[in-house]
């Protein structure tokens, strides 16, 4: 039974965890402020594609793993017995002039060709009221995204850790193979390290609205992501800032990203705000999620940089770092592992 020992209990090393677990080893998370406490215990949740084309080895991996989640969550919902908030409820997005629609009907044909028969991307009239304002009467409707509740996943991972004898905890001596996944902080300070930045945290703000459409369709217009979750709450995000002074203090920046929600979807426009967040995500120089030997720490892993898709990619990171730490094996892609980033 192999020891494995993860710092950080965000979304990457709980999956991981979990999945490490699920197959034998034994496996202590540590993390001094606790599951979910950085990026990961944000609010807006969207498990959302790249558009299908121009494929490479980062969309093919996505799309692997946004088609396991359903199984993933479903395991963690059962061995937890908490809900994650997970939900396939697909997402719809405003075709704004001709152009736009000639890219959406190009794009029913590649994700005929890309995704096959696991989910669809067509050309819809907008006739339906949780629905985003458009000019020219066509959304676009895709049933590949899905929506999950960051906190609550984060949430039911630990727990499920916990069922299967695992341990969570602040402090403790490492054993055995030891796994990075530090997120934001954890880049800050492996770049000031090696001789080039390998990451930074990107500031992030969001806010949660007392709007109730937990059937309905996430969207994405004038560049937001707008969740509607299953506990009849919707979210908005998000900023996406480079210069900050506090990273978790909100301003007027999502003031400003509320009222461009509101104007784009009228259904919004007298939700009110029951919740604020902000906090620091962590983005890698390769854009893709670091995975692979840890470039410092020798017989020691990482797995980092999950920036806007960490939750959507979490479970096919965590399948392919366990057959890595566990077997030797993982089918890394070359853009993913740390010297992409340096």
């Amino acid at each position: 039974m192999a020891d494995i020992t993860i710092y950080g209990a965000g979304i990457f090393g709980l999956s991981i965890a979990f999945t490490c677990l699920r197959r034998g080893a034994r496996v202590t998370v540590i993390d001094p402020f606790g599951p979910g406490a950085g990026a990961s215990g944000g609010i807006v949740g969207a498990l959302a594609p790249h558009v299908p084309e121009n494929w490479n080895d980062k969309k093919a991996f996505q799309l692997d793993s946004l088609l396991m989640a359903s199984k993933f969550w479903s395991d963690v919902a059962r061995i937890s017995g908490q809900d994650p908030g997970y939900g396939r409820t697909g997402r719809l997005q405003p075709i704004a002039d001709d152009h736009a629609l000639a890219l959406a009907r190009g794009r029913e044909m590649t994700a005929r060709e890309l995704w096959g028969d696991h989910a669809t991307w067509q050309v819809i009239e907008a006739t339906l009221d949780f629905a985003p304002l458009t000019r020219t009467g066509l959304l676009v409707r895709d049933t590949l995204s899905a929506r999950l509740h960051p906190r609550r996943a984060c949430t039911a991972l630990a727990a499920a850790i916990r069922a299967l004898g695992g341990t969570i905890s602040t402090q403790g001596k490492p054993r055995g193979t030891i796994l990075y996944a530090t997120g934001a902080a954890g880049l800050t300070s492996l770049s000031a390290k090696l001789p080039r930045a390998i990451g930074a945290g990107i500031k992030g703000q969001a806010a949660l609205l007392d709007f109730a459409a937990p059937d309905q369709p996430q969207l994405f217009a004038d560049t937001l992501h707008i969740i509607p979750h299953g506990d009849g709450t919707t979210a908005i995000g998000s900023t996406s800032e480079r210069e900050y002074e506090d990273p978790t203090a909100t301003d007027d920046q999502l003031d400003a990203l509320v009222a461009r929600a509101r104007a784009a979807v009228p259904a919004l426009a007298g939700a009110g705000v029951i919740a604020r967040w902000a906090g620091l995500r962590p983005r890698a120089r390769s854009r893709a999620p670091i995975l692979g030997a840890h470039p410092l720490h020798e017989d020691a892993f990482i797995a980092n940089g999950g920036f806007k898709i960490g939750f959507g990619m979490a479970p096919k990171v965590a399948q392919v770092m366990a057959d890595l730490m566990l077997d030797g094996t993982g089918a890394i892609p070359p853009d993913f592992r740390p010297e992409a980033s340096l």
